[in-house]
């Protein structure tokens, strides 16, 4: 079973990091041809272009200067541990033993605009590269025109090696538009967490970010393979709710 998740907008730079080997990210070459092209903007330019404040705009212009490739482990973060968002604190990974760590290594993809398909402890420098950004040059017209189908046949390999049928989708729409499902010949899953609020289960972005950390956890440190298994899942009040949930976007509630 594979999980594929989206990235965080945060980076924390300041953290420990277990005596663990790093690995590199499998797309760097890819990566290296982005980052010649968001060395050529400006701060005000990012600022345009991510639609983010003038601070923010000088610290990714800045991470990109001093960015290069091929990445050197010194200067890099494995990725599970770099982004801090909610699906992150979610997951919890500093409660993850070394085995939980080795086992998500195999099961476990963050989707990335700049770094392609990352494993968990692929190592990375601090950036900002969302999905969606409207990033465009001679060669695509936007970051899912320049990803391709790469993407779904690095989780085609991954699924293959494992001898694996099944995918499980917590990413957000955004970062999941970058997969063509169909084309990975593999079951599909995608859960879906809602809270009852003013007379009816709806989702709360928040509440469903931390729940596919939560879920992300509890597959990979059950070491989860049947698909059926995720029904069991009950963490943080939520569970299976088999009335909402149609086909194979099964929905979890919480009152």
């Amino acid at each position: 079973m594979q999980i594929v998740i989206s990235p965080a907008k945060n980076i924390n730079t300041e953290v420990q990091i277990p005596a663990i080997k790093t690995t590199m990210p499998r797309f760097q070459q890819q990566s290296q041809e982005l980052l010649k092209l968001m060395k050529t903007f400006t701060p005000e330019d990012l600022s345009k272009l991510m639609k983010i404040s003038d601070k923010l705009a000088v610290l990714n212009f800045e991470r990109f200067q001093q960015m290069s490739f091929p990445l050197e482990t010194k200067n890099t973060i494995p990725a599970i541990f770099a982004f801090n968002g909610a699906v992150f604190q979610g997951i919890n990974i500093a409660s993850f033993s070394k085995q939980d760590l080795e086992y998500a290594q195999n099961h476990l993809n963050i989707i990335s605009g700049l770094y392609g398909l990352l494993r968990p402890l692929d190592g990375i420098m601090p950036y900002r590269l969302e999905m969606g950004t409207a990033l465009k040059s001679d060669y695509f017209t936007n970051l899912y025109h320049f990803w391709g189908e790469k993407l779904q046949q690095q989780l085609i390999q991954s699924l293959n090696t494992n001898n694996e049928n099944v995918l499980v989708n917590l990413a957000s729409n955004e970062y999941f538009k970058a997969i063509v499902p169909k084309s990975l010949s593999a079951r599909v899953i995608t859960p879906v967490f809602k809270d009852f609020k003013n007379g009816q289960y709806k989702m709360i972005t928040i509440y469903a970010k931390q729940a596919r950390g939560f879920m992300t956890s509890f597959i990979l440190k059950n070491r989860i393979a049947l698909p059926d298994e995720i029904k069991l899942f009950n963490e943080a009040g939520y569970e299976y709710n088999d009335h909402l949930s149609k086909g194979d976007e099964w929905v979890f509630t919480r009152n």
